[in-house]
């Protein structure tokens, strides 16, 4: 039975990844610095561990085969535009320290989670914006912290691939969203938080949009997810690979569709200032196909039914 370790394992993607390689037959650690917070651990072990020191990434990556690197300090557009130096700060440590540890304790092959957010904001001005390409990454623009610090960590991956022989996988997410991931709080992404608008509005109501809401987005179904993700690592490819929907719909698109799964009546949007992020953003999969002879397949209105409805449970649940 091979060991993994999933890093990030108390958060959203991480804790779906846990369980569907539990189910693949694999050995799973998960390591986190919380528990899952709306699942049971399924994990055969868990570590709370802090991965920005160096001893517990050591820890961490002892006798295992494979390493899934998920561990981050991330949010939505709030969080993320918010705290430049902190995430920066906090991931490259986590980054750094888990790839060095890992080539030290001999992990055999190492998969880093990127995202679309290392992208030249210059390619995303326009919110008719043209697929991004893996190879549009250079010249390198990214709008924040965020994307500077997770293209940084691919160039480490790159690295130590060459110098070390560490077989490295790059994965670039594009929007993931799903059931039983943060919905409040401030961390939350637009899927969520647009379901937790919907989810606490009267009919009749008003949700508050961040801008005019015509910036445009593709969003990818977590399931979709962890199973490119299980793929990837388990192929040859070792350059960075987008993973995500090819579909782009307007932010305004997206609340109209989760209205309309809600059967609430007559809500109306109300455009408010608030960060945005780049205007538009979009994934080539022409690669992604060709590299795993697939592509993510939930269509984003039936991948935001269970999501609304878990998140409306939520709600009602915190009401009481």
């Amino acid at each position: 039975m091979e060991r993994v370790l999933v890093t990030g394992a108390g958060g959203f993607i991480g804790h779906h990844l846990v369980t569907n390689l539990r189910e693949r037959g694999y050995w799973v650690r998960g390591v986190d610095i919380k528990e899952p917070e709306f699942s049971e651990i399924d994990a055969d072990e868990f570590e709370i561990l802090d991965l920005r020191r160096w001893e517990n990434c050591l820890e961490a990556t002892r006798d295992v085969d494979h390493v899934y690197a998920l561990a981050a300090d991330m949010g939505g557009m709030g969080f993320i535009s918010a705290n430049h130096s902190t995430i920066l700060h906090n991931n490259a440590l986590i980054n750094l320290h888990t790839l060095e540890a890992a080539r030290e304790n001999g992990v055999s092959r190492y998969l880093y989670t990127s995202s679309a957010c290392i992208y030249p904001e210059y390619l995303q001005e326009n919110a008719d914006v043209t697929p991004l390409k893996e190879e549009d990454a250079y010249p390198a623009a990214p709008q924040d912290a965020y994307g500077w610090e997770k293209l940084i960590s691919e160039i480490a991956a790159h690295y130590y691939n060459l110098d070390y022989g560490l077989d490295v996988r790059v994965v670039r997410f594009h929007n993931i969203y799903g059931p039983y991931g943060t919905w409040t709080g401030g961390r939350e992404k637009a899927p969520a938080a647009l379901c937790r608008k919907v989810a606490e509005a009267e009919n009749g109501g008003t949700i508050e949009i961040w801008g005019d809401g015509e910036q445009t987005r593709s969003f990818c179904h977590v399931d979709d997810t962890v199973e490119g993700i299980y793929r990837l690592m388990m192929s040859d490819y070792t350059e960075p690979l987008n993973l995500g929907r090819d579909r782009m719909v307007t932010i305004n698109e997206l609340a109209r569709i989760i209205i309309e799964i809600s059967g609430k009546h007559d809500i109306r949007l109300k455009h408010v200032d608030g960060p945005q992020g780049v205007r538009g953003r979009n994934s080539d999969n022409t690669k992604l196909r060709e590299v795993l002879g697939w592509e993510p397949g939930t269509a984003l209105e039936e991948g935001l039914v269970g999501t609304y409805r878990w998140i409306e449970k939520q709600v009602q649940e915190a009401r009481g």
